[in-house]
């Protein structure tokens, strides 16, 4: 494992470097639209590349004014992404049907991912040219999954090195390329340790220390991390509970306990901010459980607005799970957004989790799929609230050091750097002349 060093390195130096994902800016990734701008602002000469059509829905008044230029594929870029791929079969046809072999007719977790990867992997023989013409000097993608697949292809067609960032789902369980993307990146990079492990499992053998974590930064600026002076209580206790209605974030879990601790007359009400495809069977669930009173439902709520539901709640509950097939959570953003902002935190023990809560000091950490342990969490950080608001303080101090916005972006700056600099001597092939 490799923790990149926060000493900078003259930003003149710097091949310029295509950011990779599907979506840019998306409302969702607030995390990854404020590394682009830092590193913009760094002077990192950054070209964001997406796979898929430009999408703004629910994106922050700060995204929707982000001005920095895009190039979107999509389906409006059918065209040319077959074009560029029928150009790279009459220059090589080997190489093409090679490729093809090897990363195009593969096994993927579902329909989703099949469909995600057979596209990005025709969408890399437009990058390839793309990049060449742009002067790239790294492909990097910000997810493991079909974004990287584009730049696998892209950098085995024109020799531009690449390299990818995995975080979560992208990884877990594994995409049906993983192996063949770590062996050939130039180095790896993940936001928690526990990533790390999992990583260096896929590359070969004696190269594990290519994977390199730098952790995310806090998302909120300062000014809204400053909490207010909480008002009297009215007797009744506010969860916040955040996340896509999804299989890895253990709502149903968390209304179970919910139905616990109405039982035993916790005075406690649910905020779930959210959508998702889960949305049907939640809504179905908190009907049978006879808890549709105690639960508001707001939607989905722009990351510009998120704040305002941390200063207002009790307490911020994240019930993440693994599903069967080993989709799980990294290390959800909202548990350091709600340390940042005083929030305290109750969550369960899955993946990177305990890098930031350490039970009993930043906040209460659970099994997964124990709604009675969840609840019995829940009501301790309730009835103690000194203590609740002391390990909130604890945890604001670590999120604070461990994701400090400058020190990190500079340890990716500088990760960028030790592997790309102009110093390094790396430099592209033009198409036909890379090996596979």
């Amino acid at each position: 494992m490799g923790i990149s060093s926060a000493d900078s390195a003259p930003a003149r130096t710097f091949p310029k470097i295509a950011y990779v994902l599907l979506w840019f800016p998306l409302s969702s990734e607030t995390f990854i639209f404020r590394e682009v701008k830092s590193l913009l602002s760094l002077e990192v000469p950054v070209l964001v590349y997406t796979m898929y059509g430009e999408s703004l829905r629910g994106c922050s008044a700060e995204m929707q004014a982000f001005s920095w230029p895009v190039r979107h594929y999509g389906m409006f870029a059918t065209a040319a992404v077959l074009a560029a791929f029928f150009r790279a079969l009459r220059r090589e046809p080997r190489k093409v049907a090679g490729l093809l072999r090897e990363g195009f007719f593969r096994r993927m977790r579902n329909l989703e991912s099949l469909g995600e990867n057979l596209w990005c992997f025709m969408a890399g023989f437009l990058l390839a040219e793309q990049c060449l013409g742009e002067g790239v000097g790294l492909i990097h993608s910000a997810w493991a999954n079909g974004s990287a697949t584009a730049a696998w292809v892209a950098s085995r067609l024109t020799g531009i090195p690449f390299a990818f960032t995995g975080r979560a789902g992208d990884i877990y369980p594994e995409d049906g390329l993983l192996r063949e993307k770590s062996r050939d990146a130039l180095f790896l990079r993940t936001n928690n340790l526990a990533n790390v492990r999992w990583l260096q499992q896929f590359c070969p053998a004696g190269q594990k220390d290519k994977v390199h974590l730098v952790y995310n930064s806090l998302t909120f600026a300062a000014a809204t991390r400053k909490r207010p002076t909480p008002v009297p209580r009215r007797g009744v206790f506010n969860l916040l509970a955040i996340g896509r209605f999804a299989r890895t974030k253990g709502f149903p879990e968390l209304f179970t306990a919910l139905a616990r601790l109405r039982r035993e007359r916790v005075p406690v009400r649910l905020t779930l901010v959210g959508d998702g495809r889960w949305r049907g069977r939640l809504l179905r669930q908190l009907r049978r459980m006879g808890l549709t009173d105690f639960v508001a439902l707001p939607g989905f709520v722009p990351h510009d607005q998120m704040h305002a539901y941390m200063h207002s709640h009790d307490l911020l509950v994240v019930p993440s799970v693994v599903h069967d097939n080993g989709d799980r959570d990294g290390i959800p953003n909202v548990i350091m957004e709600a340390l940042s902002c005083g929030l305290p935190v109750v969550a369960t023990d899955v993946n990177g989790i305990p890098e930031v809560i350490r039970n009993g000091e930043t906040g209460l950490l659970v099994p997964q799929r124990d709604p009675a342990a969840l609840a019995d969490a829940v009501r301790q950080m309730l009835e103690c609230r000194e203590k609740a608001l002391v390990m909130a303080g604890n945890g604001k101090a670590l999120v604070e050091r461990m994701f400090d916005g400058k020190i990190n972006i500079r340890a990716l700056r500088d990760l960028y750097m030790r592997h790309v600099g102009a110093s390094s001597g790396v430099t592209a092939r033009a198409p036909g002349t890379a090996s596979c």
